[in-house]
């Protein structure tokens, strides 16, 4: 395990009920409903809330990459994620896959950058080992 040399941010989040709940941010920039997944509620759920966080934070490590590697990044940049929960022995699991757009790239050069980008971003190391993930490069 890793431990940081230094925190450089805290996430302060209040969450009530569970699945079916409600959480929200200390400074009230999130503040959201949530609701089973494949259900009819209203709110969101986790597994949503992972896909956006792990792609924003994703990008963010391709941009940081790309910055010291001296790369343009396409004005096209996005990234599609995908988080899927199930069963696994005695428990839930979920997997992420992440479909990298990086329109008008090259294929090798984009591909690199992304390798590059899951050896720093936190959510790929947070999740490096313990769960099925899948890194797609579109051009």
């Amino acid at each position: 395990m890793a431990t940081l040399e230094k925190v450089l941010y805290t996430a302060h989040a209040h969450t009530t009920g569970g699945r079916d709940g409600a959480s929200r941010t200390n400074d009230g920039r999130l503040d959201v409903q949530l609701s089973s997944p494949g259900t009819s509620g209203q709110g969101t759920n986790p597994e949503q809330l992972f896909a956006a966080g792990y792609s924003a934070c994703f990008i963010g490590a391709m941009k940081a990459v790309a910055g010291k590697q001296k790369l343009a990044l396409p004005d096209g940049l996005s990234i599609d994620a995908e988080v899927d929960l199930g069963p696994v022995p005695n428990a839930y699991g979920i997997a992420a896959r992440l479909t990298v757009n990086l329109p008008g790239m090259d294929k090798a050069v984009a591909e690199k950058l992304v390798h590059d980008a899951d050896l720093v971003c936190p959510y790929s190391n947070a999740t490096r080992g313990n769960i099925d993930k899948t890194l797609t490069v579109v051009v």
